[in-house]
């Protein structure tokens, strides 16, 4: 992870980004139960639930350190966790759906980002799947997906392109 000048950590909420709403006007279990919340059925605590909504109202970490009565270090920390658990929950959701695509395709390592196309379209074209992209849609919606795992019009990484039966396109770097 790599940090700015103010010490936040890239691709994050700044620790004191928004936040003008007063915290103690926020009522938390209404806003858990408005979006179906139950800690026995997700990968998130309460408290991580709890800072991710109030996160997304706009209010800062300091005000809602306040609110749960704890430091806004502890509230950074919750969220940071939390938002892990959600990519790690969205990685196991794009696995299972791998699993059950008709149309999986592996994309070694030092792949021309140009050839990707051609070997996602004859994959689909053997299980008689329509894709939903042309070809330079493909490349963006690999390359926007990708990440890291490419650079330019080289892929650095394994990846693996998946298409469902309705022509989604998914992709996934382990």
């Amino acid at each position: 992870m790599t940090r700015d000048d103010a010490g936040e950590t890239a691709g994050e909420a700044p620790a004191d980004a928004g936040g003008d709403e007063d915290p103690t006007a926020v009522d938390i279990d209404a806003l858990l139960d408005r979006v179906g919340f139950d800690a026995d059925d997700g990968v998130l605590t309460r408290r991580q639930a709890e800072v991710l909504v109030l996160r997304e109202r706009g209010l800062k970490q300091s005000a809602i350190a306040n609110l749960l009565g704890t430091s806004r270090a502890n509230v950074s920390s919750v969220e940071a966790s939390a938002r892990e658990n959600v990519d790690k929950a969205r990685e196991t959701i794009a696995f299972i759906e791998a699993l059950s695509a008709p149309v999986r395709v592996e994309i070694p390592a030092g792949t021309d980002l140009y050839d990707v196309p051609g070997r996602v379209y004859d994959a689909c074209d053997e299980a008689g799947v329509k894709v939903n992209r042309t070809a330079p849609e493909l490349m963006k919606v690999v390359s926007d997906a990708a990440g890291d795992a490419v650079h330019g019009r080289e892929v650095r990484r394994r990846l693996f392109v998946t298409v469902s039966g309705d022509g989604t396109v998914r992709v996934r770097h382990p």
